[in-house]
């Protein structure tokens, strides 16, 4: 995940008191579970956890539904920088200026997807054919395209093996493309902007997360600064990841 827009000063990462001590590391059974070089995109769930999950209250089989509730129909919605509005991605349309983003240094250095246009396709094409629990989206600002996001069903995700998620948790991934538009809060207000777009739209989530590298800061900085708390340390393939979480607030829960 990279994000380097912010237009703030580093802070500090606070650590909520519900997560556990980063300084104790993370879960020990983490890295047999996330091996060093895998993605957890590609990783699938044993068959014990989706079991134990389909019991839960409000749970149905994934494939009776639309399991992010139709991102495509999510509609633009107003922002202190303009209208934005996430647009599924289409691999023959969008990829030229995907796989342009995925080489540039800054965003390479933490989605290490840089190289040869296959590279990036495989990466879409994983999410485009698989269940749906993962959504490739290009963020349109006034119907230009700045940013690529990654909207996920973080409680199906591999993610859910090393924090106590909730059913429907959702998170995020973010890029912004080109340098001239980083560094100026945008991503800070396009992280707000979508985090309420997600409660808004997906009435079951009650919490919006994301795990952005530790030494990230600009990254995590913006997720501060868009409402996010960070809860935890995580361990991840290949990094130390801060685990970032909005909660739905009072006024949307009433």
């Amino acid at each position: 995940m990279s994000l380097t827009d912010t237009g703030a000063e580093a802070l500090p990462v606070p650590v909520a008191p519900d997560g556990p001590d980063p300084r104790a590391g993370a879960d020990p059974g983490a890295s047999a579970l996330l091996r060093d070089g895998e993605e957890t995109l590609n990783l699938r769930l044993p068959a014990e956890f989706t079991t134990l999950r389909a019991e839960l209250p409000g749970q149905v089989p994934p494939r009776e539904t639309d399991l992010l509730d139709g991102v495509h129909t999510w509609g633009p919605t107003a922002t202190p920088v303009g209208v934005f509005e996430l647009v599924p991605v289409n691999i023959d349309r969008d990829l030229p200026l995907l796989q342009g983003w995925m080489n540039d240094p800054t965003v390479a250095a933490f989605w290490e997807l840089a190289g040869p246009r296959d590279r990036t396709e495989r990466h879409l094409r994983a999410q485009l054919d698989g269940d749906g629990r993962s959504v490739p989206c290009l963020g349109m600002l006034d119907g230009t395209a700045l940013s690529y996001w990654e909207i996920y069903r973080a409680d199906l995700d591999p993610l859910a093996r090393v924090y106590q998620a909730r059913p429907h948790d959702t998170g995020i991934h973010l890029l912004v493309g080109e340098a001239a538009h980083r560094g100026r809060g945008l991503g800070s207000a396009l992280l707000a902007a979508v985090a309420g777009l997600i409660m808004e739209r997906r009435s079951a989530c009650t919490r919006v997360v994301a795990e952005p590298d530790m030494c990230n800061t600009p990254s995590v900085t913006a997720f501060l600064n868009a409402g996010f708390r960070c809860s935890a340390e995580v361990g991840l393939p290949g990094k130390r990841a801060a685990l970032m979480i909005r909660d739905r607030v009072r006024r949307e829960l009433s």
